[in-house]
């Protein structure tokens, strides 16, 4: 992939985001996915059994999608390298999250600023896995923050790494590998042993997007406060907090976000009824309010755009 190409992809999903009546590729992950998690169950009945599926699925499928994506690119390039070329920066252009990312926080804001807390509850139920029925103004923008923060990293961030090591067809098995975390990554009964290696496979892939995440946050909390203390504040954060949240990943951004913004972040979710604390991160003692949404959701788009940069570097350097 080139540079330009990559500059076509990113101008795409600015400008479209994720339209609902699109076959996106994550969404048929998510059919095959699920149906695989239905058909497993039919058949695995020791824990031994479930684990070793799921270690099969963890690579079949982001290794099916790489070789399915890199075989349509070709068949397309074979009939026109124009035709390749415009297939390439498609596939690329549903690897990136960015515009949704920022449609979906924009709604939360939205219904905050308006005073609808029921509403607000509906939005950020749809972009976090916590409980949200009872969230008080505070809770809904802690959530919408900490959200923020990390899918900058796996929305933005690490397909844009992707893409420059290995174009649309690497992007794509990515987006398969944290398809895969979301759905069956979770430390629970059913997905414990089934989701073991999707969820081993996503930390690893997303080390060094985590990390980049928060490098850029911080440096886009300069940018775009114009106070010079905020790098440093993130920077600080960054470091001291960003290994108390459970996964060795999230807790990266989101930290940066905390210190870019002065807040703390963290505490008690509930998760199907059940509590779970996690570490505060943060020195900030105010409390919450929209218009935290609204910073991070700045911090959000510089640091897109500072990975874009890193990224068409890297491209053009090599």
């Amino acid at each position: 992939m080139t540079g330009h190409d990559l500059l076509i992809a990113a101008a795409l999903d600015a400008a479209l985001g994720d339209p609902r009546w699109f076959p996106h590729p994550v969404r048929i992950m998510g059919k095959v996915i699920s149906w695989v998690d239905d058909q497993v169950r039919r058949f695995c009945r020791t824990d031994q059994a479930l684990r070793i599926a799921g270690i099969c699925l963890a690579l079949g499928l982001p290794a099916g999608v790489y070789a399915a994506a890199s075989l349509v690119i070709a068949q397309a390039d074979s009939v026109s390298p124009l035709l390749g070329q415009v297939v390439g920066i498609g596939l690329a252009y549903t690897t990136l999250a960015g515009r949704d990312l920022f449609d979906h926080v924009q709604a939360v804001s939205r219904e905050l600023n308006a005073g609808n807390l029921s509403e607000a509850r509906e939005a950020v139920a749809m972009i976090v896995g916590r409980d949200s029925a009872t969230l008080t103004e505070p809770e809904i923008v802690r959530a919408t923050v900490e959200t923020t923060a990390e899918s900058t990293s796996d929305g933005v961030i690490a397909p844009l790494l992707y893409l420059t090591l290995g174009g649309a067809p690497l992007a794509l098995a990515y987006k398969a590998v944290n398809t895969l975390d979301s759905m069956v990554g979770h430390r629970d009964a059913r997905y414990e042993y089934f989701g073991w290696a999707s969820a081993r496979i996503d930390d690893v892939l997303n080390w060094i997007p985590a990390r980049l995440t928060g490098s850029f946050i911080a440096l886009a909390a300069w940018v775009t406060t114009g106070l010079w203390y905020r790098v440093r504040e993130s920077w600080y954060i960054l470091h001291r907090d960003g290994d108390k949240h459970p996964s060795p990943n999230s807790g990266r951004p989101e930290a940066a976000m905390a210190g870019a913004l002065g807040i703390q972040l963290g505490g008690r979710n509930y998760y199907d009824g059940v509590p779970q604390d996690r570490l505060l991160m943060g020195d900030g003692t105010t409390s919450l309010t929209p218009d935290h949404i609204a910073q991070a959701t700045r911090i959000m788009v510089v640091t897109g755009v500072l990975g874009l940069i890193f990224a068409l570097f890297s491209l053009w350097q090599s």
